[in-house]
């Protein structure tokens, strides 16, 4: 009896040193959304879990009190004391770096200089970012520039789709970098082994003959299709009752059709459809089945209201869920923009997609639409996403972005790409950077820093600058002992590698008339002089009709369709903006 006795009272006495807890509860931020994957490291045990999609964490812990430390980049690290069996809720604060880091960024920066603003436009219930055009910059007084790259070309098709509608443009519709850019000119091969290759070329201005243009081109290695790494792509796309017409969901389905062709049996396709409710449309599939994702897509309906927010959210989770190591994970959202439910700003988004960012997943996103296209959403999702923007008015321009510009699009070969130009006073005495426009409510943030952007496979990227030579350089036409116009600073990090890349140029006096350069910068001068006028840039005054299709004319490779067709465009809008006089009728009825 009594051996019982003292077994009992041991085991009594060693309940407590083998009892199990469960520690529940939920991370949260500020405004009360849950925050997933925080690391959550417990003091006592010495092991680190992470919070779950939606904050929420379950740990069993073998004692009744403890202590964690909590920590997510963009948040403060924080340590607090538990009783585990007590649901938690712990809140997070944004950490003072992240809070600026979530600002309006910077596309391009003078330092120490301050612009002006200018008046806002409005285009039915589509939303555009209020833009600032640069100034003419004194060199003496700022020799340096920097200025963000990225492979978006949404501007020029968006412009189009204006203009074959009869209708003006939107002055902050027109980004110059994205309208010269779409045509991708002037590509220049890397060497072996190298990323990128600069060129330059400094020539005369077709509109103002005392000034100069320098054109500056950063050409961008190819991938081989064949050999990149395998893909993991989300379609994210948009299914609710604003996509209801021919040229939104209609056209997304044509449009992704003609992505599945090109898959390879080693990339990886799920869809996410959002309209009314979220889900998984397609789960995780490969390349191979083709029919089956095409017949996914093809059963798609619009209805429902938008809510882009957790759609976003699930289509992050779902890509983190297929993630392949080293390989190429994408989001392609598709949408008109028009989001109506949960967060809907751009800010909110911003802060959004900063963080789901982190995961090593790219976003690109497709706009369609018109009427409440909302480019501004899709602007800063993109940018935040480390990816692109494209716009598709039609399924040509479909075609163009998803087969014939597939690596380009959706193949990164460089991250957080800008460049920074320092002028030589003594060659150049004023300069303007063309396009590279910042947004107004950026410009106010004096604390603000240059964001760089991504670079696709075999994207060539045109910066071009409007310059005031000095008589130094006006001599230098007809001499060989220049000094150099500037030099170029190309920062960039490679895919998977977060060290910054140097690579440095100079800029050499090597100017040769428009006539006589490559006829692709001149034709670069010629959209770039169209863009000003549909900008209705005060720097435009000199620009006429007759001029822009003069320089187009002369340089427009008859065999390329796109160019081509931008000779349609220039005839399309002088008849929208400058129609001229009526003709006078006859007392007789018939026209003069």
């Amino acid at each position: 009896m009594k051996p019982l006795i003292i077994y009992c009272l041991l085991s009594l006495l060693a309940i407590p040193a083998f009892s199990q807890y469960y520690l529940r509860g939920e991370i949260k931020d500020e405004k009360n959304n849950g925050l997933p994957n925080v690391k959550i490291f417990i003091h006592g045990a010495k092991a680190i879990y992470t919070s779950g999609n939606a904050g929420s964490f379950g740990i069993t812990i073998n004692q009744l009190y403890d202590s964690l430390t909590l920590s997510l980049d963009g948040y403060e690290t924080r340590s607090v004391k538990v009783k585990t069996d007590v649901w938690q809720t712990i809140v997070l604060k944004i950490s003072v770096t992240a809070a600026t880091k979530s600002k309006p960024k910077l596309i391009s920066v003078t330092k120490d200089l301050k612009q002006s603003s200018r008046p806002s436009w409005a285009a039915s219930n589509e939303t555009y970012f209020q833009l600032v055009e640069n100034d003419f910059i004194k060199t003496a007084n700022y020799p340096n520039t920097g200025f963000s790259l990225s492979v978006n070309k949404a501007s020029y098709s968006n412009v189009r789709r204006f203009i074959n509608g009869g209708s003006l443009v939107p002055p902050d519709a027109v980004k110059v970098e994205e309208m010269v850019n779409y045509f991708n000119l002037h590509y220049r091969q890397p060497e072996e082994g190298n990323i990128f290759k600069l060129e330059s070329q400094l020539t005369s201005c077709p509109w103002d003959a005392t000034n100069q243009l320098l054109f500056l081109n950063v050409s961008a290695k190819k991938l081989n299709l064949d050999k990149v790494p395998p893909s993991n792509f989300v379609f994210l796309i948009d299914v609710s009752g604003s996509m209801d017409m021919p040229n939104r969901l209609p056209l997304l389905k044509a449009a992704f059709q003609l992505f599945v062709k090109n898959l390879r049996p080693q990339d990886m396709v799920s869809i996410v459809m959002y309209g009314g409710t979220v889900g998984i449309w397609l789960p995780p599939t490969s390349g191979a089945e083709k029919d089956k994702i095409s017949k996914s897509i093809e059963e798609l309906e619009a209805a429902g209201d938008t809510p882009g927010e957790s759609a976003i959210r699930a289509a992050y989770k779902l890509a983190e869920s297929s993630f392949i190591k080293g390989g190429n994970n994408r989001i392609i959202l598709a949408t008109d923009g028009d989001f109506n439910v949960g967060e809907t700003s751009e800010k909110a988004l911003d802060e959004l997609v900063t963080k789901q960012r982190q995961t090593g997943v790219y976003l690109t996103c497709l706009g369609v639409g018109m009427g409440n296209l909302k480019d501004s959403k899709l602007q800063t999702l993109a940018k935040k996403g480390n990816g692109n923007y494209a716009y598709l008015d039609d399924i040509k321009e479909a075609e163009k972005v998803l087969v014939k510009e597939l690596t380009q699009t959706l193949y990164a070969v460089a991250n957080d790409v800008f460049m920074n130009v320092t002028f030589n006073p003594s060659m150049v005495k004023e300069y303007r950077l063309i396009g590279f426009d910042n947004k107004k409510e950026a410009l106010n943030e004096s604390t603000n820093e240059l964001e760089g952007g991504e670079i696709g496979s075999g994207n060539s990227t045109l910066a071009i600058f409007q310059v005031v030579p000095t008589q130094q350089n006006e001599l230098s036409k007809t001499s060989t002992l220049a000094d150099d116009i500037a030099t170029v600073d190309l920062r960039y990090t490679t895919i998977n590698d977060t060290t910054t890349n140097n690579l440095r140029y100079n800029v050499k006096s090597n100017y040769q008339h428009i006539d006589s350069v490559d006829k692709e910068l001149k034709f670069a001068a010629a959209v770039t002089a169209f863009a000003l006028k549909l900008k209705q840039s005060p720097y435009a005054k000199k620009i006429d009709w007759p001029l822009i299709k003069s320089v187009a004319l002369s340089s427009a490779d008859e065999t390329n369709f796109l160019q081509q067709e931008f000779l349609m465009q220039i005839y399309k809008a002088q008849k929208i903006y400058d129609p001229g006089k009526k003709k006078k009728k006859k007392k007789d009825g018939n026209e003069e």
